[in-house]
């Protein structure tokens, strides 16, 4: 039945009247099978559908569901040359399928886009969930030829990308170390990066992105989204951008680091030479002024015991009380 729901979604995706009898003709079934996708979409999927007698069926404005050749037509060459784009109705999570393919021998470069998550995540194994339509949810697979330990600060380098094409649409972003975006101080999206491999390398890593488009839904925490915000970016171009720029700050970072980057996301950052609190999963919470990273992208932190540095972990910036 989801495979018919999001077919009828499909259908309606036009924002026009669309008859039972014509879709159930398209479709190959019957109008009660249409009426029961139709109740899905509204009841599981969270979509508003309206039904007119003698009209048919119609959403309230038309719905951009994710199209690889539209994604396609919006990359450059370099990114064209990388990336190679599937897209996927509903899966569990597009980190975990993108993980799992890693391990089989998937190639340098795959992207796994999908229109839902059943069990999206987060760092710290926070659940990402959002209603159909309402985010961008993506991983990246890349491999380098460095180590797991060569890696450090990669969180910081995507979130640089993000924010180059987000900018490229006028939104003002900011970046939350170590790998939150934020828009009016609140979170937009979130990066969770998970790696396999060997410490001397070579090392497969998976990008996950998950960027709010609508608004999210119930959440544990104060959070932005792209329409509420006055922001009318289409989720094919968004991804083809994000995938533009991710090509090219991943190719500077694989030959030559984070320091690359450390001025562009300093410019970037939110938070510094302001009060904040890091809390972690395990230990006491720790005060301290944001000075910056240093050229691994750890954090640097004044306390009122010395200066500390902070590695991208089980930790949790939040703007001091």
């Amino acid at each position: 039945m989801n495979d018919l729901a999001f077919a009828v979604l499909r259908q309606l995706a036009d924002g026009r009247f669309h008859s039972g009898e014509d879709m159930a003709q398209a479709q190959g079934c019957s109008r009660t099978l249409i009426w029961q996708a139709v109740h899905k979409l509204e009841s599981e999927f969270g979509i508003t559908v309206f039904s007119v007698r003698g009209q048919g069926y119609r959403l309230p404005q038309p719905f951009e569901l994710l199209e690889v050749t539209r994604v396609r037509a919006g990359l450059n060459e370099l990114a064209a040359n990388v990336w190679t784009l599937a897209t996927a109705d509903e899966i569990d999570s597009s980190n975990t399928q993108l993980m799992t393919r890693a391990a089989q021998g998937a190639p340098h470069g795959l992207v796994l886009a999908a229109e839902r998550q059943t069990a999206g995540r987060g760092r710290l194994g926070r659940r990402w969930q959002m209603p159909l339509g309402a985010g961008l949810t993506f991983s990246a697979l890349w491999r380098f030829e460095r180590g797991l330990s060569g890696l450090a600060g990669l969180s910081l380098v995507v979130g640089v990308a993000m924010v180059r094409a987000l900018r490229s649409f006028d939104v003002p972003v900011q970046l939350k170390w170590p790998n939150d975006v934020l828009l009016d101080g609140r979170k937009l999206a979130g990066i969770l990066i998970e790696l396999s491999g060997d410490a001397l390398g070579p090392a497969a890593v998976v990008i996950g992105i998950g960027l709010n488009m609508a608004s999210p839904g119930e959440v544990d925490q104060p959070v932005a989204n792209l329409a509420d915000a006055g922001y009318q970016v289409g989720r094919n171009a968004l991804l083809a951008e994000l995938l533009n720029q991710l090509a090219d700050v991943l190719a500077t970072f694989d030959r030559d680091g984070f320091a690359a980057f450390h001025a562009e996301w300093t410019a970037c950052a939110a938070f510094l030479q302001q009060p904040v609190l890091l809390r972690f999963s395990h230990g006491e919470p720790v005060e301290g002024v944001a000075l910056g990273v240093d050229d691994h992208g750890a954090l640097q932190v004044a306390t009122a015991a010395g200066p500390r540095v902070f590695h991208v972990g089980e930790v949790s910036l939040r703007a001091a009380p």
